[in-house]
């Protein structure tokens, strides 16, 4: 369906809007996918709360303008489609790269994070960054371990103390 120029003011601004705040973007071209497979993708998307879209490339060029994925603007060639990843850097990587897995028509193509574009082979590092919830647990559990092993230290001399009264009084009840 074709667009008047007021829908492609709103795609631009809409795609705009997601840009400017989105962490993470991913460019692949879907060519070859059936409707069935396209509506797994966004479905798989949305349930990682990543924005999906298919736009053509002159609109995308001006939605990316100024934002941190301007670095995109020159490889934006033939059938893509946009994924932004609005919470976690990773979660449109990790969409992505489990989707091309069993569908080998989709070919990513490009691969932003901070304002700088990396080839399409970094797909699988970004999608095994950790998600929020996860670096939060790495971070704890490196800031618990020094405690704990300072306790076991402190507990282990009781505690030999413990077993070898144990001992005795084992070896004293046997004899």
């Amino acid at each position: 369906m074709a667009l008047n120029l007021e829908g492609k003011k709103a795609v631009v601004a809409e795609v705009a809007e997601v840009a400017s705040s989105a962490f993470s973007a991913v460019a692949a071209e879907y060519h070859g996918l059936s409707v069935s497979e396209m509506t797994a993708l966004r479905v798989e998307a949305r349930k990682q709360n990543v924005y999906l879209r298919v736009i053509r490339n002159t609109l995308a060029r001006r939605a990316v303008e100024g934002t941190d994925f301007a670095c995109m603007q020159e490889g934006m060639t033939g059938p893509l489609v946009f994924g932004f990843s609005m919470e976690d850097p990773g979660a449109v990587a990790r969409v992505m790269s489990d989707f091309a897995k069993d569908n080998k028509k989709l070919d990513v193509k490009m691969v932003s994070l901070g304002g700088k574009l990396f080839p399409a082979s970094e797909l699988e590092r970004l999608a095994k960054m950790p998600t929020k919830d996860q670096a939060i647990s790495m971070f704890m559990g490196t800031l618990k371990a020094p405690v704990e092993k300072f306790v076991r230290t402190l507990q282990a001399p009781t505690s030999k103390m413990v077993r070898t009264f144990a001992a005795v009084r084992d070896a004293k009840q046997a004899a």
